[in-house]
């Protein structure tokens, strides 16, 4: 997955999907992934986790936001199912429908 996204032809068509599905304002483009290990990267319709205030999700055209993440199951929510990932804690960054996590930090 890794050689694929080293193409400068392959990181064009992918912005150019991110930038199509923001606008449709259906899903979010995310990435899950801590200092040695990549555990989500792609398209979804929601990501649900955990903070300090309590639980939240963040969906398509969510406002803009930093939050550090406690110890929670942090779910990504798919058209064919949700994946779910135990984390201990995090960083989630929002902006412009797409979300990073940073595990483990």
């Amino acid at each position: 997955m890794i050689e694929e996204k080293s193409s400068g032809v392959k990181n064009q068509e992918e912005a150019k999907k991110e930038v199509k599905a923001a606008k449709e304002g259906t899903t979010i483009y995310a990435k899950i992934f801590a200092p040695f290990q990549e555990y989500f990267e792609g398209e979804c319709t929601g990501i649900s986790a955990v903070n300090e205030s309590g639980p939240f999700d963040v969906l398509a055209r969510h406002h803009n936001f930093i939050t550090m993440l406690i110890p929670c199951n942090l779910v990504v929510h798919l058209p064919e199912g949700d994946q779910t990932f135990k984390i201990t804690r995090g960083l989630m960054h929002v902006r412009n429908s797409k979300v990073i996590v940073f595990l483990d930090v």
